[in-house]
C-alpha cells in the first residue's frame, strides 16, 4: 500500500485529488491538508509520497519541501502547480522533488504517476519539456554533461537513459533483468558519479549529454 498525502491550500483540489486517489486499491491517502500543518503531519503519519502545492498563500511550498528535506527519512516529494512555466519550478527540483505535476492532470493517469513516483521514477509534466527545464537547472556547457557521463560503466549508462526515460526502479529491473535491489545500487552509484542530488537532474544530464538522442538514433537505425 502507498501512503500519500496531499498539501495544498485549496479544499476543493484536495478532495478530488484524495477521491482519484481513493479509487486505487494500492494507494491510501493518509492526509489531505494546507501547507501550515504539512510538515508536523508528515512528521506524525509519515507517508510514502507527498505531493505538495509550489505556491501556498500560508507557507511557501518551496519551505515546506525544504524542511522534509531535511527529515531523517523524508518522503518522496512532487510539487503541484497550475503553471506550465513556472519560475519555482527549477528552485524545487535543485531542492530535491522527484518531479512535478499539473494540477490538471489527466484524473485516469494519477495513481499511475503516484506509483511511478513511489517506486522512484521521474515524473515531469508532458506539457514542460525537459529541455527547458534544463536550461534553468543547468546552464553549463554541453561538453561538460558528456564529460560528467563518460565517467560511467557501461551498464551505469544504460541505467542513466533508462532514468531518463522516466523509468521506475522494477521497469528497469525488467528491462535489464535485473533486481530492484541492485538497480537501486547502480542507481545510487549513477548519482554519486554524477555528483547530482536526484534523479530528475540526472535524468536532464542525460539529455543534455545527447545520450537520448543517441538512443533514439540507434533505434531509428
Amino acid at each position: 500500500m502507498i501512503r500519500v498525502m496531499v498539501v495544498d491550500d485549496e479544499a476543493l483540489l484536495r478532495t478530488g485529488f484524495e477521491h482519484i486517489l481513493g479509487t486505487a486499491d494500492d494507494i491510501e491517502v493518509v492526509a489531505a491538508v494546507g501547507g501550515g500543518r504539512a510538515v508536523a503531519v508528515v512528521r506524525e503519519l509519515c507517508p510514502d509520497v507527498v505531493l505538495l502545492d509550489i505556491r501556498m498563500p500560508d507557507v511557501d511550498g518551496l519551505t515546506v519541501l525544504a524542511e522534509l528535506r531535511r527529515l531523517p527519512d523524508p518522503p518522496v516529494v512532487a510539487m503541484l502547480t497550475t503553471f506550465d512555466m513556472d519560475e519555482y519550478v527549477a528552485a524545487a527540483l535543485r531542492s530535491g522533488a522527484a518531479g512535478f505535476l499539473l494540477k490538471d492532470t489527466d484524473p485516469e493517469q494519477l495513481p499511475h504517476l503516484v506509483r511511478m513516483l513511489a517506486d522512484g521514477g521521474v515524473v515531469l509534466a508532458s506539457r514542460v519539456t525537459r529541455t527547458v527545464v534544463a536550461g534553468y537547472l543547468d546552464g553549463g556547457p554541453r561538453q561538460e554533461a558528456v564529460h560528467r557521463v563518460a565517467g560511467l560503466t557501461e551498464r551505469e549508462r544504460a541505467v542513466l537513459v533508462l532514468i531518463a526515460e522516466g523509468l521506475s526502479n522494477t521497469g528497469i529491473g525488467t528491462r535489464m533483468n535485473l533486481s530492484t535491489g541492485t538497480v537501486k545500487d547502480h542507481v545510487s552509484a549513477v548519482l554519486a558519479k554524477l555528483a547530482v542530488g536526484n534523479r530528475v537532474q540526472a535524468a536532464l544530464l542525460a539529455e543534455r549529454a545527447g545520450l537520448l538522442r543517441a538512443r533514439r538514433d540507434g533505434e531509428a537505425g
